[in-house]
């Protein structure tokens, strides 16, 4: 996968989808910058931070992602899951909150939104490696962001199926027991959900997808 690295960005996210969108980009690919002064987070939030912090997107084939057997509404959750395992590797102690946010203890620390362009999924990833905003925190281990960005793709190359990369979602599921999930305006008890096979929730009778 080729690798663009920027010194700064309004986003990587924006950056990647335009590119894609006009054809001066192709998959697979990833952009990552130093620096992110309007990055895109969950919800409509932004995710900005210092440098040194981790700031990319990947896209990659639908196809690719299809023959992995991957739900449609579950591409937040793969990617994290591989970013996640990539974190573990590293001896970190990062959990995922439901569907694909980072933390660390009780502070979110990072998270994953995706997106479609025409046959291609794009993965905006933001982690605070070395600061944080007062209401977050940053990881716990000392890792350069393009080097995490290396064996993150590393990873990602293996092509782990969908089943396999969910059995590790759920083995870390039961961390999320003790906190709560907002899906649009709506906030969950998480301790009251239950996790199905391919991603989503089933919450008071309802089932809920990603939607991120």
């Amino acid at each position: 996968m080729e690798i663009i690295l920027f010194k700064k960005l309004e986003s990587t996210q924006t950056y990647l989808i335009d590119n894609l969108k006009n054809k001066k980009l192709k998959t697979p690919i990833a952009i990552i910058t130093k620096e992110q002064i309007d990055g895109k987070g969950s919800r409509d939030n932004k995710w900005i931070g210092q440098k040194g912090n981790f700031f990319a997107s990947i896209a990659i084939d639908l196809e690719n992602l299809e023959q992995l057997q991957i739900p449609p509404a579950s591409y937040a959750i793969y990617f994290a899951t591989i970013m996640a395992q990539t974190l573990w590797e590293l001896d970190s102690k990062v959990w995922i909150k439901w569907p694909n946010d980072f933390y660390i203890d009780d502070k979110k620390i990072g998270g994953i939104i995706t997106n479609r362009v025409d046959n291609a999924i794009v993965s905006g990833i933001g982690i605070n490696l070395v600061s944080s905003p007062k209401e977050f925190s940053f990881c716990d281990i000392k890792i350069e962001a393009q080097k995490l960005l290396e064996k993150f793709i590393k990873n990602l190359e293996k092509n782990i199926s969908w089943k396999q990369v969910f059995s590790i979602y759920k083995l870390q599921w039961q961390t999320n027991k003790k906190v709560f999930a907002n899906v649009g305006q709506t906030k969950i008890d998480l301790s009251q959900a239950k996790l199905l096979d391919d991603g989503s929730l089933e919450y008071l009778g309802e089932r809920i997808k990603n939607l991120r």
